[in-house]
């Protein structure tokens, strides 16, 4: 197979070329060359046989004026006739009357056809319409079959049509002379052609000589070798491309070096992180991970490398590679059960300029102790509020009955039931929303849904704000097409209401709500943008305020009433309705809540009574 390598190297290519083009212009030429010598040559023997014609027609038109006897002008025609009998281009020449008898003839084998019929149809033609017809035609003459060519050229004089004269000639040498020459021109062909083929090697090796430097010093490069250069053998476009590519070459082996550098103080960082990172290739499998991620997972390096990521994770049935170019929400995982390990999981995509996915990178954050801790918050609530249901309710109660005027010092205690029913009431609602977050932890909380036409729901709600708070600007950007939605409306209400109440609580100036309804009928989903004008939230906070008894500003929260639990309850409705809710905000800006829930696609028939 060495023979076949080399036929396909761009040398051996380069002469082939080179020797085509030659053989391909060689041809050319010779075909013109060919064709018009072969037009010239046929040319030039056609017009010496007319002229031949030409002078036996003027003679036998001359015999016929002179001869008074038919036997003599026979004679004289057959004599004419004879002058052209040793002429090597003329093989036979006859004259033939107007009845198609052959009067003469040179050639001395067919004396015996003179004042016979001659029946050919091209002699015919010419008799009839007294026009000049030729024709080549092949035949045999005892040598094998050459061409000739057959004249026929009508006779006339003053008195009319007198006969034809019949020639054939011998063209075939005129053919012949045109091999004689191919066969030189062959030759000649040859000779210039192996003189190209050694010419060509030397040529192509000028210019492969270069290119095979640059093949082997890119088989170098690819091996890590980054220090060898081309040799410049001239100031051509070769030439400034070996010093293009020697200029490459240094250039390579800087961004190497600056990226093996790189490469080191990434693995630095990575190795002494405090999170677990992993990180992976388009396909999910894993190719580096740091000592944090090894300890959370309770595995060695050896145990994951080349292993599909949610393998390692645990995850097939929750997330595929598709769902996180979409979806970067965080994930809490138990990383390691028998530890006790909780991890927060975060994914991020690494996308080229193109699009192109380039890989995967998974962090891994211990809130193993922040989820303990919330879990006995939990608990806390829970027991908190069973604890002082019962109590709170019999002092509102009690206090009810003296705010009806049972108390003794009218000028104190009035003043004091008030501030102490209201903080009551406080507790009480406090109270509930513990409750209300206990039941749902627990899954014990019921919603019952039903079909709404979500347009209407939301404009009600919106009424009965705007019907309350008179100097608040209320601004609708609902569609006017129909939104169906299954929701439960008693506890979407109160999602709406704790939002409303947020963003009128925390406005300032010139209050203004706006509500902006968008519908995704590919998705089937809607999202409802409820905007204030407050004061915002800082950048920092705004993935927070969804949080139990998170609150921005403690000291106002407390003075206007706030508990901290109305987003985490209204978090866990929404979610029980398989929608989703979070916020965007700009400090001193204003807030924007948003909440997507599930469409209902209605057809015409749905509402048919049965």
């Amino acid at each position: 197979m060495k023979w076949l390598k080399q036929f396909q190297s761009l040398h051996t290519k380069l002469v082939i070329v080179y020797v085509l083009l030659i053989i391909i212009g060689m041809q050319i030429i010779g075909l013109y060359f060919t064709n018009s010598l072969e037009k010239e040559m046929t040319e030039t023997f056609k017009t010496n046989i007319a002229q031949n014609a030409k002078q036996i027609e003027l003679s036998i038109e001359r015999i016929y004026a002179e001869g008074n006897n038919t036997t003599n002008t026979q004679k004289e025609i057959q004599n004419l006739l004879n002058e052209y009998a040793n002429r090597n281009e003329m093989i036979e020449i006859r004259f033939i009357d107007t009845d198609q008898i052959i009067v003469a003839t040179s050639k001395q084998s067919n004396r015996h056809l003179i004042n016979q019929k001659a029946n050919d149809s091209a002699i015919q033609k010419a008799l009839s319409l007294r026009q000049s017809n030729s024709e080549v035609v092949l035949k045999d003459y005892g040598e094998g079959k050459q061409r000739v060519w057959i004249k026929n050229m009508p006779v006339t004089t003053s008195k009319g049509l007198i006969g034809n004269i019949y020639i054939e000639s011998n063209i075939n040498q005129v053919y012949d002379q045109l091999s004689d020459i191919n066969q030189i021109f062959i030759v000649g062909t040859g000779i210039s052609l192996i003189i190209t083929v050694i010419l060509g090697f030397f040529i192509a090796r000028t210019i492969t000589k270069p290119i095979t430097d640059m093949r082997n010093q890119t088989v170098e490069m690819s091996k890590g070798n980054y220090t060898q250069r081309v040799k410049i053998y001239g100031n051509d476009e070769i030439g400034e491309l070996a010093l293009a590519f020697n200029n490459l070459s240094k250039r390579v082996q800087e961004a190497q070096a600056n990226t093996e550098s790189e490469k080191r103080r990434l693995d630095s960082v990575i190795r002494h992180m405090s999170d677990g990172v992993i990180a992976t290739d388009r396909r999910g499998r894993i190719k580096i991970i740091n000592d944090m991620a090894l300890k959370m997972l309770g595995k060695t390096k050896e145990d994951v490398e080349g292993v599909f990521i949610f393998d390692v994770l645990d995850l097939n049935d929750e997330l595929s590679l598709d769902e996180l170019n979409d979806n970067n929400e965080s994930l809490l995982i138990d990383i390691n059960e028998e530890d006790g390990i909780i991890a927060r999981l975060n994914f991020s995509t690494i996308v080229q300029n193109t699009g192109f996915v380039n890989g995967y990178i998974a962090m891994l954050h211990d809130v193993t102790e922040q989820q303990q801790i919330e879990r006995e918050r939990r608990e806390f609530v829970a027991n908190v509020s069973h604890e002082l249901r019962t109590p709170l309710t019999s002092m509102n109660s009690y206090i009810e009955a003296l705010e009806q005027g049972a108390w003794k010092d009218e000028s104190i205690a009035p003043q004091f039931l008030s501030v102490t029913r209201e903080e009551t009431e406080r507790m009480i609602r406090l109270v509930n929303d513990l409750l209300h977050l206990s039941k749902m932890d627990n899954k014990s909380e019921q919603v019952t849904k039903e079909i709404v036409d979500f347009n209407m729901f939301i404009n009600k709600i919106i009424n009965r704000h705007e019907m309350s708070e008179k100097e608040t600007t209320f601004v609708r950007d609902i569609p006017s097409q129909t939104i169906f939605t299954e929701i439960d409306p008693d506890k979407m209400t109160q999602v709406f209401d704790n939002v409303i109440t947020n963003a009128l609580k925390y406005s300032r100036g010139e209050k203004r709500v706006e509500f902006h309804v968008k519908h995704n009928v590919t998705h089937r989903r809607l999202t409802v943008r409820i905007k204030d004008n407050g004061i915002g939230i800082p950048v920092n906070k705004v993935d927070k305020i969804f949080d139990r008894f998170f609150r921005v500003d403690k000291a106002r929260t407390r003075k206007m009433g706030g508990t901290g639990l109305g987003l985490a309850i209204s978090k866990e409705i929404v979610e029980a309705h398989n929608g989703r809710i979070w916020a965007n905000s700009v400090e001193g800006q204003g807030t924007s809540i948003f909440i997507t829930l599930p469409c209902e696609v209605i057809e015409d028939g749905d509402w048919d009574a049965n």
